[in-house]
């Protein structure tokens, strides 16, 4: 697999996985069957896609990549479909998520 695929397959990662995130808050703590069954499904596809780009980035680049990037994904939807909209400090620490994501992606190197 190359890179520009690896990362495409993690983009799909963090779309289930904001999914999930999503659809968890209306399942309401699994009680409601709907968005419990689409929580655990998005879940578990979240967790294969990673694995499959674990298969080419290292395994800390690609956690790193996927939770930054849910979290920013998370909170947009968070704003959208709950109204949650974040203050001046979450939306500066939203940003130095994006910087370390960035950071990690482009300039970090590890050795395999």
């Amino acid at each position: 697999m190359t890179n520009i695929s690896a990362y495409i397959i993690l983009i799909v990662a963090v779309v289930l996985g904001t999914a999930s995130n999503g659809f968890a808050k209306g399942a309401q703590g699994f009680t409601v069957l709907l968005p419990s069954i689409i929580t655990a499904v998005t879940i578990v596809g979240c967790m294969y896609t990673l694995s499959l780009v674990m298969k080419t980035i290292p395994v800390g680049i690609t956690y790193a990549s996927f939770a930054g990037l849910c979290i920013i994904a998370t909170t947009i939807v968070g704003m959208y479909k709950f109204k949650q909209i974040p203050n001046i400090y979450v939306i500066i620490g939203l940003g130095l998520i994006v910087a370390g994501v960035l950071m990690v992606n482009l300039l970090g190197k590890t050795n395999t």
